[in-house]
């Protein structure tokens, strides 16, 4: 009898230890197993927007090394439609930007993405605007939900006055895995400009993103244990 019970005492404690575990890892690794494609806008022959010889494709890369970091360090796997200065349109297509997008999502759907962050960089005439915002498409209804978490991050982290907008383009129109496009800032501005191409900044940038992501899986529930 004895022994039955100190064996049920014994079960009852390695139930409590690997439920703790959990609860730990949850914790320090809320992103664990999460399937992540972070999309560096432009590369190669498309430059994206540019100021002088600052282009956006080069910064757009250098975000998204940053933000390779920080998912990874929370648990994610995470992949890169690029990790240099690239181009994904194929010799035989005749719509070189198409063929490029196209491949992107190729790439998502390949990986069995659980989501997918696009990093980009914005520009208007007026050279007064500025902050970082986060754009959607409502293929998906999670689309919504985690454009406004990391747009919350915006605004907490880099005291961004912007607001999430929605976007018809080619390539969030045309996947149904959740996702958004993450425009870090106007190059247009100068201050902004100065500020996108420190490595602090951009490490920030990372930073906010990520936490706008883990604050989206637990407000749509898919981390577990957490406290």
């Amino acid at each position: 009898m004895l022994k039955k019970k100190f064996k049920s005492i014994v079960l009852v404690m390695l139930c409590l230890f690997i439920f703790s575990i959990q609860i730990i890892s949850a914790q320090s690794l809320p992103l664990q197993d999460t399937i992540i494609m972070v999309d560096p806008g432009h590369g190669g022959r498309d430059s994206g927007t540019y100021y002088g010889d600052i282009l956006e494709k080069d910064i757009n890369l250098e975000i998204a090394k940053e933000l390779e970091k920080e998912l990874t360090k929370y648990g994610a796997i995470v992949y890169m439609t690029r990790k240099r200065d690239v181009d994904l349109s194929s010799i035989y297509d005749s719509a070189k930007k198409r063929g490029d997008l196209y491949r992107r999502l190729l790439l998502i759907k390949e990986k069995n993405c659980d989501l997918y962050i696009s990093i980009h960089i914005n520009w208007y005439d007026d050279s007064t605007l500025k902050g970082a915002e986060v754009l959607y498409n409502s293929i998906n209804k999670e689309n919504k939900v985690l454009a406004q978490s990391i747009m919350n991050r915006f605004k907490k982290d880099l005291n961004s006055n912007r607001n999430i907008k929605t976007t018809d383009l080619y390539m969030y129109r045309n996947t149904t895995t959740p996702g958004v496009l993450v425009e870090c800032g106007y190059l247009s501005n100068p201050v902004e400009r100065t500020l996108l191409q420190e490595e602090e900044y951009q490490k920030k940038l990372a930073q906010s993103i990520t936490n706008g992501i883990i604050n989206y899986l637990k407000k749509t529930k898919q981390i577990k244990y957490v406290l």
